[in-house]
């Protein structure tokens, strides 16, 4: 058996009966697809002065067969606020606004479909395999949101890799996509999370994976689909949202910690 491999650089971009198509599928029949080639665009989260958060994404990525080439898979500069009102923190502010960010860039470039990584994400060894396999299942598949990552206890059944569909509220959302279908509704929702008031029956400003959670509570059409078992978990580090422990808080100290979560992640993906 041959397989084939078709690079679709920017699926937003095909044209049916000659007209442009702002959400046309890429739908190949016959052809094994790999993981960003059935995606428009990947973007990774990343605050500036992460650069060690950085430098572990362009490696995993390497290993994943999608490096960060600027143009399909890129860094999105993180957005770090200088205070929380209203959100819960400075953290959980700055990572909604990172976000909704990524999201206002993909509508506007008119993308038939984003994924959305954060910097401490980290991917199975045989990732490009798995992946391959859910494409293939996500391109005959009508959907709006995939999370490829997560933290839900599952019923494996068979253990084959799968998509399957699931209404619950997700927490995290450091590895993700989003139809481009659906991406206009979104950021109406998003934008009003943030002019209504704290403790709002409808929502207010929130951290960004409840208030994606609360979107889909509120539009039950909206197809959610999650990978079983999960594609990527986040890696031990340093938090960007939370308050840090002392030992973060020094330079040596931090360094010393660095070190303990990098072996941490090594003898968990052994």
């Amino acid at each position: 058996m041959v397989i084939m491999y078709i690079n679709i650089i920017n699926p937003s971009v095909n044209s049916l009966d000659g007209q442009e198509s702002r959400y046309f599928p890429p739908h190949i029949v016959g052809f094994a697809m790999r993981f960003m080639d059935y995606f428009a665009r990947c973007q990774i989260i990343n605050l500036p002065y992460r650069k060690d958060r950085a430098a572990m994404m362009a490696k995993e990525l390497q290993q994943a067969d999608m490096p960060i080439d600027g143009k399909h898979v890129m860094l999105f500069p993180g957005i770090r606020p200088t205070a929380a009102e209203p959100f819960p923190s400075i953290g959980a502010h700055g990572c909604f606004m990172s976000h909704l960010g990524v999201l206002r860039q993909a509508y506007a470039d008119g993308l038939a479909n984003i994924v959305v990584m954060e910097d401490d994400l980290a991917l199975p060894t045989n990732f490009t395999e798995v992946a391959e396999g859910l494409v293939a299942e996500l391109a005959d598949t009508d959907w709006d949101f995939v999370y490829f990552g997560h933290i839900l206890e599952l019923d494996r059944n068979d253990g084959k890799p799968r998509l399957q569909a699931y209404q619950g509220k997700i927490m995290t959302a450091y590895f993700f996509a989003v139809n481009g279908k659906v991406l206009g509704r979104l950021l109406a929702f998003l934008d009003e999370l943030l002019q209504r008031p704290p403790g709002h029956p409808d929502g207010s400003p929130m951290h960004v994976d409840g208030a994606y959670s609360t979107f889909r509570l509120q539009n039950p059409d909206v197809v959610t689909l999650v990978a079983n078992p999960c594609l990527g978990w986040q890696r031990s580090s340093r938090s960007d949202i939370y308050p840090n422990q002392w030992f973060d808080r020094w330079p040596v100290t931090r360094e010393l910690a660095g070190l303990a979560r990098r072996i941490k992640t090594l003898l968990r993906d052994r």
